[in-house]
């Protein structure tokens, strides 16, 4: 565990709309932010292995220009001094993107979403680790190696924002930038104690992102940038600036919806769905606990909660698989190239070039081996002809739509439930368990904004291991629960397609 989190006096102490209110009214300097950032950084990093690329000379520079526009009574933006941090893959000029493939040379430039950051007033310290290719749970690849969990080394941060999540919770930075495809946002802020905003699909631009080891072209599940930070009103402050009028300049593929203020919306008057289990892959008890403590917090503020059951999520996450494997992976190896490749993504790999012909073959001796999760795995990871892929997507809006009417059945603005079946995973586990994210892949297919906050810990006697028989996914799954007391505990809140405002009102009102 990384030594204690600073008082809250201290600037690593504070959130990115404190230290932004310290700094404008000259409480405060940008340099002085900055420093204890840097400080922060360079105590816990060596135990951490989170920021893998820095610029702290650059970010020095620009916080002492940012105080000399004070002084000048210019002030830059709502993120005016605030340092804040980048996950590896978005593009910044003077920095690598890898996504853990050796060979990439700096950027030239910002990409939009950066640009939008600092032209805000935000400082960017250095970018954060990532899995190879994008594609785990795990923070860990060739190029910049594991990134560990502060709460416990033993324990990977998530992924693939998962070094973002990590500096976060260890104070090293008070918001950063991250992208969710399957709860590449969600899972890592879950396991790392800390809240994040997967917007709406199609929200933010993709345009300075390095994409996924998924198909270049596919957009039917796209990968979606999003705010993380320790607090819910810095992710409210960030999507002020990021998603601002003007969005659409960046890519005409993004709908100019616009933006709602979370303030606006009175939780007491909404109607919210809640699971503790999505009947696909079970949830520990600390997680079913705090799905049911949200339901009380939220019947303490006034809103009506009623148990809800997600339609078919077996037949969804096979969708999900489907639709992400359907170029077979030759993209994630053509990307890959002569690189050193990730055991992780091996496997993926072997899984995808298994003939069609013979995956019933394979999955059902699988299954006859005790191994139905995996079974599940070699079914939905494949190839498919683009007539296929086109059924796929149709299948896809199908579901939508069969999801959204039972929303509008129980007129249900927002739902509650997990965010992963597990707390924490240990390191390496992920080659079993990429299935324990159905809670957040789920809505990844759906495009539905989603977001997490923390609410509680693992609490003694809720880390007894799960019963497993012979599956090697429950085996591990048991293991990862084994020794998790006192690790953190999010709940994931989903709302309505553009309606982020209702997911971060609903998440204030459980932060504690």
């Amino acid at each position: 565990m990384i030594e204690t989190a600073p008082a809250t006096a201290e600037p690593t102490g504070l959130s990115a709309s404190e230290l932004a209110r310290a700094i404008a009214e000259r409480r405060l300097t940008a340099r002085d932010a900055v420093e204890a950032h840097i400080a922060r950084i360079e105590a816990v990093n060596p135990g951490l292995n989170a920021v893998v690329v820095k610029r702290y000379d650059q970010a020095r520079s620009e916080a002492d220009a940012a105080d000399r526009a004070l002084r000048e009574d210019r002030l830059r933006g709502p993120l005016h001094g605030v340092p804040i941090t980048l996950k590896e893959q978005f593009t910044a000029a003077g920095m690598p993107a890898t996504i853990g493939v050796a060979g990439a040379a700096p950027d030239d430039h910002d990409g939009p979403l950066v640009a939008r950051l600092r032209a805000a007033g935000a400082i960017v310290l250095g970018k954060t680790n990532v899995p190879q290719l994008l594609l785990y749970n795990e923070s860990d690849n060739p190029v910049y190696g594991r990134t560990n969990n502060p709460a416990d080394p033993a324990r990977s941060c998530g992924g693939s924002s998962g070094g973002e999540a990590a500096i976060i919770a260890a104070h090293g930075s008070p918001l950063g930038l991250g992208s969710d495809i399957g709860g590449s946002l969600r899972t890592p802020s879950h396991a790392c104690g800390i809240a994040a905003l997967k917007p709406t699909s199609g929200r933010l631009t993709n345009e300075d992102a390095r994409l996924s080891g998924y198909a270049h072209g596919q957009t039917a599940i796209p990968s979606q940038p999003g705010p993380m930070a320790r607090r819910v009103a810095d992710l409210t402050l960030a999507m002020r600036v990021l998603a601002a009028p003007g969005q659409d300049a960046f890519d005409p593929l993004v709908a100019p919806i616009p933006w709602r203020e979370p303030g606006a919306v009175d939780v007491a008057s909404l109607r919210i769905a809640y699971y503790e289990d999505d009947g696909y892959f079970p949830a520990a008890p600390a997680v079913r606990r705090a799905v049911r403590e949200a339901v009380a917090a939220l019947e303490q503020h006034g809103a009506s909660v009623e148990r809800f059951a997600p339609p078919d999520v077996a037949g969804a996450m096979n969708l999900f698989l489907r639709i992400v494997s359907a170029d077979g992976a030759a993209d994630a190896a053509r990307r890959l190239g002569s690189n050193v490749i990730d055991k992780r993504i091996k496997g993926l790999l072997q899984i995808a070039a298994i003939p069609n012909g013979v995956r019933p073959l394979a999955s059902g001796l699988l299954g006859a081996l005790g191994q139905r999760r995996l079974a599940r795995q070699v079914t939905g990871i494949r190839r498919s002809s683009v007539d296929e892929y086109w059924s796929l997507i149709a299948a896809q809006a199908d579901y939508r739509r069969r999801f959204v009417a039972e929303l509008d059945r129980g007129g249900f603005d927002a739902i509650v439930c997990p965010p992963h079946a597990l707390p924490a995973v240990t390191h390496g586990s992920t080659y079993y368990l990429t299935m324990a994210s159905s809670y957040a892949m789920l809505y990844n297919l759906l495009g539905m904004p989603a977001g997490v906050v923390p609410i509680t810990t693992v609490q003694p006697g809720e880390d007894r291991p799960r019963k497993a028989g012979r599956d090697l996914v429950d085996k591990t799954a048991a293991a990862v629960e084994r020794g998790s007391a006192g690790l953190p505990i999010g709940v994931q809140i989903v709302a309505r397609h553009w309606r982020e405002d209702v997911a971060l009102a609903v998440m204030a009102a459980l932060e504690v």
